[in-house]
């Protein structure tokens, strides 16, 4: 983060009293928030090595900001874990990334048990703790400044190595594509645990000089209403936040003032998509990224909503992106095969046992990112689902990105989520999981309305559950295992 604190060491000599982050305590200044930053690196320095890893609890407020610029400052490693991690989840963390410092809440620390990371002991930010080890390792990320931990919805937690150069490359063609100005507000509303999470809610708009306004917990109404306060001009979230803001705005129209709203991380349907932006007074810009390669597509708020909201925009000046089949060549547009990119914003590697290991590449340097892909004639991104998003019914691979598309076209329906439901004759049967405006819509309305869609008869649900909400994991995104559990449970109840 150096280049960062450079550029708000800069700023605060002629504009010391500019607002950088809204929280639930109020506005914080720039001139405080390096004031608080200064401090605690010093007792950073005090208390540790050179090059620090300083692992923190993750929360969106003001704290996590102060953190960042804090490590920045001491040239440290920032690495980030949500405060409602598990202490099996933090000792998995503590065994990838072996961190020089925690700095978390009193209580959070306990349960953590962060004190054996080191006999250095302070109280910082208001009331929180720091333990740390003076025995540093610097320099063994790879040049890494941020390591978030990717969701876990397919395994274990990864930590993810980013450079500043990948973080200033994602945030600056993010606001050259937006069209973001100087000084716009940009919401925070993903939890800030993960690399794309502190790269587009924290790092790029501090890069473009307005404040951050922080959502602390999760609620579709007052996320709207805070952006609507402070005039937002940008966020990014997943779909489920997306779709739940449209529901659940208190009025019609209250973003408006937005420039966009960039919506990735998960299948999306553009009728339910329209429906929300509508509601919100909005545009949405579908984007294809993950914390390996930040935001490496995205559409324009000037494309017609077909473009916007019925594919994944085109890649990022400099960032490579193709699709390959099984034997690596790559196939024609309008053919479905893996998505392989290579950029700027490719990350450094995986933390794993206290040091950076490098990604696995292909002998020309693309990663294959695990999903399915097109292109269209106009090289338009069309991300068709995970390569093990399948259902296997009688021998049968049934794709669930093809039958959720189907779903999610029926009117009625603003969130779908299909899954596999164990059966002992067919080995899994097609669940499906609804959000709908019409509680009663059943098995029945549902098939006929597939059948109306084109859809084959053997990859039509056989059980239909309506749901107030669907699963979600920490950062928002739809919680595939949950969801799963949660058919299976209403399948059983059945029976």
């Amino acid at each position: 983060m150096r280049e960062l604190v450079a550029e708000l060491d800069r700023r605060v000599t002629t504009d010391p009293g500019q607002v950088v982050a809204v929280d639930g305590t109020g506005p914080h200044t720039l001139g405080a928030v390096l004031a608080a930053a200064g401090e605690l690196a010093d007792t950073l320095a005090g208390a540790t090595g050179p090059g620090p890893t300083v692992l923190v609890q993750a929360e969106n407020t003001w704290r996590t900001v102060v953190c960042a610029l804090a490590v920045g400052r001491v040239e440290g490693t920032l690495a980030l874990l949500s405060g409602h991690a598990t202490p099996q989840e933090f000792a998995a963390a503590r065994e990838d990334l072996d961190p020089d410092v925690v700095i978390a809440a009193p209580a959070t620390a306990r349960a953590w048990g962060a004190d054996a990371v080191g006999s250095a002991r302070a109280s910082v930010l208001e009331g929180w703790s720091l333990s740390g080890r003076a025995a540093t390792r610097p320099g063994r990320w790879g040049g890494g400044v941020v390591i978030g931990l990717t969701s876990g919805s397919t395994g274990r937690a990864k930590g993810v190595v980013q450079t500043e150069a990948a973080l200033r490359y994602a945030g600056r063609t993010t606001i050259e594509a937006v069209g973001l100005r100087a000084g716009d507000p940009v919401a925070a509303l993903v939890p800030l645990s993960s690399a794309a999470a502190v790269c587009f809610g924290l790092y790029l708009p501090l890069m473009l000089g307005g404040p951050i306004l922080l959502a602390e917990k999760w609620s579709p109404p007052d996320a709207v209403a805070l952006m609507a306060e402070h005039s937002a001009r940008w966020t990014m979230c997943v779909p489920t936040m997306a779709l739940q803001m449209g529901m659940k705005a208190p009025e019609a129209g209250m973003l408006s003032a937005m420039s966009a709203m960039t919506v990735g991380g998960g299948p999306m349907d553009r009728g339910a998509l329209a429906r929300a932006e509508q509601r919100l007074g909005t545009r949405f810009l579908r984007v294809f990224g993950m914390s390996e390669c930040l935001g490496h597509t995205t559409s324009l708020p000037s494309d017609p909503e077909d473009v916007r909201l019925g594919t994944d925009g085109v890649p990022f000046p400099g960032t490579h992106l193709r699709v390959v089949d099984g034997a690596g060549a790559e196939v024609p547009a309008g053919t479905v095969g893996r998505a392989q990119v290579r950029g700027p914003s490719l990350f450094a590697g995986y933390a794993r046992a206290g040091a950076v290991t490098a990604p696995d590449l292909t002998a020309d340097g693309y990663l294959t990112t695990g999903d399915l892909m097109s292109f269209d004639a106009d090289g338009r991104v069309s991300v068709r689902g995970r390569e093990k998003d399948i259902i296997i019914r009688g021998g049968r691979n049934i794709d669930i990105h093809e039958v959720e598309s189907a779903v999610a076209r029926h009117p009625s329906v603003d969130q779908v989520c299909v899954v596999p439901v164990p059966d002992a004759v067919l080995g899994e049967r097609v669940a499906v999981l609804l959000v709908t405006t019409q509680p009663d819509l059943g098995l029945d309305a549902l098939q006929t309305h597939l059948g109306g869609e084109g859809l084959a008869k053997g990859k039509w649900p056989e059980h239909v559950f309506v749901v107030d909400a669907l699963p979600q994991n920490r950062v928002g995104k739809l919680s595939r295992p949950d969801a799963t559990r949660l058919a299976e449970s209403l399948a059983a109840g059945t029976d």
